[in-house]
């Protein structure tokens, strides 16, 4: 029983000894081999790999990948016009070397997007302090970008080496301090105001014209055509006077007694119209009496 025991603990003691000679590369990571403090060997392929158990050796791990740093602060930066600017970027950089990285940056990816941000930020200000605002924003942007990249790569590849590689540099975004924009907002919003206004009363001023040249229109028509019905009706007038006067002319007796009934039309036109004469007297109603010199004759 004492030596199955003693076998079982031989085991599990290999087995804690191998596995702690024994590590595992992965494919996105450079595994680093330290012998007591030192860099012993970088590897750099996948795969299982072998070292002496600690403390005689250890082993630790750096992201080989593609990594992206993005600006923290909100700090503005002057221009050559002395306007204040925010800016955010991003920086895609990459370590390339982990025995450089490691001694003269840091044991950890994060070490080393410290050191990368404050060179990035000057590097920028720098730029920013040589543009104008409006190189900033459309004419020069590419060309601040591609500058500032150069100035972190002389940085990083000085005389201590970062191990590192800068694979791009890019502005996210330039826009005024919150101050400045909200009063730049004010003015854009005064100027619209200002061209409305301006607009409005353009459009009324051509609508007051349009309006009063159709008014100038609709009376000169109104007129033309009150002129015309006059002229119609004074043609009509005289046309019917003629015809009158015509037949008029050819029994005059007739005629008198028309025109009495037109006349007696005319006074008995309502019914509440009330006449008190003496008919026998009046010569207004000789019609009336009989077979008075005033009725019209039979032929």
């Amino acid at each position: 029983m004492n030596r199955l025991g003693f076998i079982f603990s031989a085991l599990l003691v290999a087995l804690a000894l191998a596995s702690s000679m024994l590590f595992v590369v992965d494919q996105r990571q450079f595994g680093v081999v330290y012998a007591l403090g030192q860099i012993k060997e970088v590897i750099t392929e996948p795969g299982l790999n072998f070292k002496l158990p600690p403390p005689f050796q250890n082993v630790s791990y750096i992201d080989k990948r593609l990594l992206t740093l993005e600006t923290s602060d909100t700090e503005p930066m002057l221009t050559a016009e002395k306007q204040r600017m925010v800016i955010d970027w991003y920086v895609r950089w990459r370590i390339t070397d982990p025995t450089q990285y490691i001694r003269n940056v840091g044991l950890t990816e994060a070490d080393g997007a410290n050191q990368l941000n404050r060179v990035v930020r000057n590097a920028f200000q720098e730029e920013i302090n040589k543009r104008t605002v409006k190189e900033l924003l459309a004419t020069k942007r590419e060309a601040i970008t591609a500058d500032v990249k150069a100035e972190v790569l002389d940085k990083v590849k000085g005389s201590k080496p970062w191990g590192v590689d800068i694979v791009d540099v890019r502005i996210t975004r330039a826009d005024y301090v919150d101050a400045i924009t909200e009063s730049v907002y004010r003015r854009m919003e005064a100027e619209r105001k200002r061209v409305a206004n301006e607009l409005r009363s353009t459009g009324a001023a051509e609508g007051e014209k349009i309006r009063a040249d159709a008014d100038r229109q609709r009376e000169v028509a109104v007129a033309n055509a009150y002129r015309d019905a006059q002229k119609i009706k004074g043609e009509g007038d005289a046309e019917a006077a003629r015809i009158y006067a015509e037949a008029f002319g050819r029994d005059p007796q007739f005629a008198q007694f028309y025109r009495s009934l037109d006349a007696y039309k005319a006074s008995f036109n309502k019914k509440s119209d009330v006449m008190v004469v003496d008919p026998a007297s009046s010569e207004f109603f000789k019609v009336f009496r009989g077979n008075a010199a005033g009725a019209p004759s039979k032929k």
